[in-house]
């Protein structure tokens, strides 16, 4: 018999949950369009952190830093405006490390979201006020702002302004695309909201892979790429002003996606790739197949996946709130003619 001696495992031991964000999976799609056989399309999975998206990255990294800065001691407060998923991931960090947590939320936070923000512990306070593109955005953020500077020992990380959110994706998910292709990698889409996700990953990644292009994602409606405001129902991306963290210069490429496409591939990932991911998912993956189409074949592209769908299934996933909000699904064999039709902007500066 042959003793084989096998290399010692990595411990998969961890202190508590904040140490289990990233290294994430990244898997090739497959028929989701047909690009996908000319092209390797991957999807990194960020919809496999524990508490089910990207968010808990930039959570984890903040309330570290803040706790070394002394801005967060012992019994303290965070506050924090949020749709979703980073109200989630502060839900997490904070159960963990036994702070209060409040989380300013408006009529977009599903029930849903709600649900999981109030499991973990959170507590939620609710506004109203609607500004020029149907978003409720600057009245979250005033009231976060409020909040922090009238409750003892209150930290507001205040995602959308704070300098130090592109940093969690500097130091964890740019290396973890490093870790996984090296130089061999020819483009890299991202959504875009508070721009910290797409300036993190170009402060680390361009001066590495300068021939690297960068694409960045918006949703119809929102301003970060267009400056015509309208009502949209997505979150997870977009904004109602432009983001004080987005490197503009940083971006090769912009496109803004329909919300109805991005709802459509969502459902196409589902029931041709077995993928169950979120709404801003199918307008990055939308994007990403077109850019796909139009490099050269056998090109690499990477396309972040920022949370789970089940957190959307009585949105984007039920056929009666798509028809009620004016939605009509595009069926997968005309895929391919509608992500031939989307536009991208060379120049999103």
């Amino acid at each position: 018999m042959v003793n084989l001696i096998l290399p010692p495992q990595p411990s998969r031991l961890r202190d508590d949950i904040t140490q289990a964000v990233g290294d994430v999976p990244i898997v090739r799609l497959r028929r989701v369009a047909s690009v996908c056989a000319s092209s390797s399309c991957y999807l990194k999975l960020e919809s496999c952190n524990p508490g089910g998206s990207i968010k808990e990255k930039n959570a984890t990294v903040l309330v570290n830093q803040a706790e070394q800065a002394g801005l967060l001691r012992p019994g303290g407060t965070i506050i924090e405006s949020s749709s979703g998923n980073f109200g989630v991931g502060l839900a997490i960090v904070g159960a963990a490390r036994g702070y209060r947590v409040i989380i300013v939320v408006d009529a977009k936070t599903t029930q849903t979201f709600r649900r999981m923000l109030a499991a973990y512990g959170a507590e939620l306070r609710e506004v109203s006020e609607v500004d020029a593109s149907g978003s409720m955005q600057k009245a979250r953020i005033a009231l976060a702002t409020q909040l922090a500077e009238t409750i003892e020992g209150g930290w507001y990380p205040c995602q959308h302004y704070n300098p130090n959110n592109p940093d969690a994706h500097a130091m964890l998910t740019a290396r973890e695309v490093e870790a996984a292709f090296g130089a061999d990698l020819d483009a890299l889409v991202v959504g875009i909201s508070t721009g910290g996700q797409m300036s993190g990953l170009a402060r680390y990644l361009k001066p590495r892979y300068p021939h690297l292009k960068l694409v960045g994602v918006d949703v119809q409606g929102s301003v970060i790429f267009d400056p015509a405001p309208a009502p949209y129902k997505m979150t997870g991306i977009g904004l109602s002003f432009r983001p004080p963290n987005l490197d503009y210069e940083a971006i090769d490429k912009a496109y803004v996606v329909p919300e109805n496409l991005a709802y459509s591939m969502c459902h196409a990932l589902a029931q041709r790739e077995g993928l169950l991911l979120g709404s801003s998912t199918g307008a990055i993956v939308s994007a990403g197949l077109h850019l796909a189409s139009h490099m050269a074949p056998g090109s690499r592209i990477l396309m972040i996946n920022p949370d789970r769908g089940d957190r959307y299934l009585e949105t984007i996933y039920d056929l009666d709130w798509l028809a009620s909000n004016g939605f009509t699904l595009i069926p997968g064999e005309h895929m391919d003619v509608a992500i031939e039709q989307l536009c991208s902007c060379e120049s999103p500066r």
